[in-house]
């Protein structure tokens, strides 16, 4: 009798020894891969505090990464961010605002994009659009706002506001200086524009054949009220990456000009295996260089985000002296960082020990 009773309360011990194994591993697990106070994690260029709430919201919430910046990103549309990020802002010549946006998923590689978007406000959420229901990488212009509409976007809307027309006509009565035009004469104070006969096309020849010359170029017209770019990263609880962006670009740009912002690899560029990177600037200059797709590639060879993201803007700043940017790197242990050439530059970022988004500045 007692050997039973024995036996029995063995079995008991046993089997609870069993349960509390097989309920605490998981966490355990869980704890060292999923909940190591590093993930979830947002960062995003600039002290767009709400947008960095939206996401974080979205991403604590359990949404994928990619969830998660289209929120942040659609956010800091919607409160057009700096008037250089949604509707209402950056006119071009002719007056009217445009949209460029991206998207990236480090654990696909997918990447959706739009350009030159006229009509349609939500820029990111047409960005993933392309990216789930195309085989594309981007659509374009008037074609890109067909498509956002038959998506089921609304549209069309004049994106245009009381304030870009405002800056529009006092640029105009400036007689259209400054602009992003060079070796041309205007027929009139505004245009249109004709090519200069004595344009130095030597010297273009010289600045080929010699790899070391900087080149002097006019950053006035380049500044955080009137050229600016969100691009924000994401990391999930499960750890899969993604990056998004979106602005309505350069002020008093010409009609047609594509910047970084939907270029992937320029403006942001993402890899599970790596981590993240996300770019603001003069994006005429910097998608020359690709900076981000640089520093992703540089952190996956061993180096810090810090030294990635110096790397990659001091790669700029060799050839373009007075060029202004800024880029934030992330690598997928959470580790981040920033640089910048020709401005102070802030970024933002939440993550699990933080009791809200915290505002980093990088100086020049």
């Amino acid at each position: 009798m007692d050997a039973a009773a024995d036996e029995a309360t063995r079995s008991r011990l046993i089997y609870r020894i069993f349960f509390l194994f097989t309920l605490l591993l998981p966490m355990a697990l869980g704890n060292k891969v999923e909940d190591s106070g590093q993930f979830p994690l947002v960062v995003s260029t600039w002290p767009f505090k709400e947008a960095v709430r939206a996401a974080w919201r979205a991403v604590e919430s359990g949404f994928s990464a990619v969830d998660a910046v289209v929120e942040g990103c659609s956010t800091c549309e919607d409160l057009r961010c700096d008037g250089t990020v949604g509707p209402g802002g950056s006119p071009d010549e002719n007056a009217e605002t445009t949209i460029d946006a991206l998207v990236m998923n480090g654990a696909t590689m997918e990447v959706g994009a739009v350009a030159a978007m006229r009509y349609v406000k939500d820029g990111i959420r047409a960005a993933r659009l392309v990216m789930l229901h195309t085989e594309h990488t981007m659509l374009v212009g008037d074609q890109a706002s067909v498509f956002a509409i038959s998506m089921g976007l609304s549209g069309p809307t004049n994106l245009s506001s009381t304030e870009s027309l405002e800056k529009w006509n006092k640029w105009k009565e400036s007689r259209c200086l400054p602009n992003f035009r060079k070796n041309v004469l205007p027929v009139h104070n505004c245009g249109p524009y004709q090519p200069k006969e004595t344009a130095d096309l030597s010297r273009n020849r010289c600045l080929m054949a010699n790899s070391v010359e900087t080149i002097t170029r006019r950053s006035s017209r380049v500044g955080v009220d009137n050229h600016d770019t969100i691009a924000m990263a994401a990391i999930d609880n499960m750890g899969h990456i993604a990056v998004g962006t979106s602005t309505n670009g350069a002020t008093f740009k010409i009609p047609g000009r594509v910047g970084d912002g939907p270029i992937a690899g320029s403006s942001a560029y993402a890899d599970n295996e790596v981590g993240a990177c996300g770019a603001t600037g003069d994006g005429d200059i910097m998608m020359r260089f690709l900076p981000c797709y640089q520093v992703v590639e540089s952190m996956r060879l061993g180096m810090e985000p810090k030294l990635a993201a110096e790397d990659a803007i001091s790669r700029i700043a060799r050839k373009y002296p007075d060029f202004v940017g800024a880029v934030f790197a992330v690598n997928k242990n959470g580790v981040h960082a920033g640089a910048c050439h020709g401005w102070t530059f802030q970024y933002s970022v939440r993550s699990p020990e933080m009791a809200d988004v915290e505002v980093f500045t990088v100086l020049p």
